[in-house]
């Protein structure tokens, strides 16, 4: 019988011959078993198993040396035994924690999804903030009109400011929105790199009165006295000596572009600027554009105007409400769920928004369809749009938590 020493150092080798495979299977198995059911699995059951396998290892190796088998060598099987035991353990371990790092949910979006240099990111009241350059010339779309040079310089040396914490493709799609709302674009298509470079291709508006004539509507400009403050989208009633015609205001001249009256806290260097009103007229005699049904054109051409008259619409208890809320120092905030993020698929009566951030959801647009004054039972998941209301500093840290 050889000596103690030898047959601990017999036993390790043997232990690490017979243990490899046994540490396969017990890695293989920590890691599926977690990564599938996100349960791990109990270690006497990788005992039980590894034991097995090592055991028909050593078996195989015993038909080439059936000493290793005899019973003079029972300390190089214990310490063989211990190896493959602590073995398969740590290797089970290593799987079960693997599995448990990486992400369950895997997309094509998240494995080719871009971000901004943190070089570009800029800190604004503790956010951070990415201002957008845009580079080279403003391109034509094929297949419409050229853009105006007025768009082209407004869209090159405009500031575009948007939140850093989201990706590029999310900020490209954004930006387009942005521009097309503020240029009443036709069709916008945004490219950026990491840097915040953008590079911009548009399409000039087409159509400016006609789109906002409903259909089977016909635009038909009279002279008339003209009330101080008439807008477009107005109801007025128009009576000539062809009869009384029923028309909506579409355009009017002699217009002056009143602005907001700037809130009590809106002299914050940070806040968003309030934006103009519609035009509106400035009173007097004066041209205005009716959108008017098609039966009423000729009579109201052929004849002079002898009263023009506006027609109420009653009162709008929503813009009573905002009005209301707004002169309580609340603001409103329109914001998309991001995926992972606190309200990422549960309700939001779970997600307690008015406790933990002081705001109200007003609307909630979930599957494509809007619920006004959700319940707490409203399901939320990531890329729905939210309108919510509160004061700034909430608004802020609620859309610095899920947008």
């Amino acid at each position: 019988m050889a000596s103690l020493p030898v047959e601990v150092v017999y036993g390790l080798y043997f232990g690490i011959l017979t243990g490899l495979v046994p540490a396969a299977v017990a890695w293989l198995l920590g890691f599926g078993f977690r990564y599938v059911t996100g349960v791990t699995v109990p270690g006497l059951a990788v005992v039980v198993l590894s034991v097995a396998i090592a055991g028909a290892s050593g078996g195989l190796m015993a038909l080439a040396d059936p000493t290793i088998t005899q019973s003079d060598n029972q300390v190089r099987l214990t310490v063989a035994l211990l190896v493959v035991l602590m073995g398969s353990l740590y290797a089970h371990n290593r799987g079960d924690a693997f599995a448990n790092d990486i992400p369950r949910k895997m997309s094509l979006r998240k494995l080719t999804e871009r971000s901004l240099s943190t070089d570009v990111v800029e800190l604004v009241g503790g956010r951070g903030q990415v201002s957008v350059t845009v580079t080279g010339e403003v391109g034509d779309i094929e297949g419409y009109p050229p853009v105006p040079l007025d768009i082209r310089t407004g869209i090159r040396n405009g500031e575009w400011t948007f939140p850093a914490d989201i990706p590029l493709v999310e900020l490209e799609s954004r930006f387009a929105d942005r521009l097309q709302n503020e240029f009443d674009l036709a069709a916008v298509e945004v490219r950026l790199d990491e840097r915040a470079r953008a590079t911009v291709t548009a399409a000039a508006p087409v159509g400016g009165l006609s789109k906002r004539l409903p259909a089977g509507k016909r635009a038909v400009s009279v002279t008339a006295l003209v009330p101080t403050g008439l807008a477009q989208g107005d109801d007025v009633v128009v009576v000539a000596d062809g009869g009384t015609v029923s028309a909506t205001v579409a355009g009017v001249d002699s217009v002056a572009e009143v602005p907001n009256e700037p809130d009590d806290d809106d002299d914050d260097a940070d806040a968003p600027k309030a934006a103009p009103r519609a035009p509106t007229a400035v009173g007097g005699e004066g041209r205005v554009t009716l959108a008017v049904d098609r039966s009423k054109v000729e009579p109201l051409l052929g004849s002079d105007v002898e009263r023009f008259v506006v027609t109420s619409r009653g009162v709008r208890r929503e813009f009573e409400l905002v009005s209301l809320l707004r002169r309580a120092g609340k603001r409103f905030s329109r914001l998309s769920v991001r995926s992972e993020s606190p309200l990422d698929g549960v309700t939001l009566g779970k997600a307690g928004v008015r406790d933990a951030y002081g705001v109200a959801v007003l609307a909630v647009r979930h599957g494509g369809n809007w619920t006004i004054a959700p319940r707490g039972d409203q399901a939320v998941s990531a890329g729905d749009t939210l309108y919510a209301v509160g004061s700034r500093s909430d608004l802020t840290r609620f859309e610095e938590a899920v947008a």
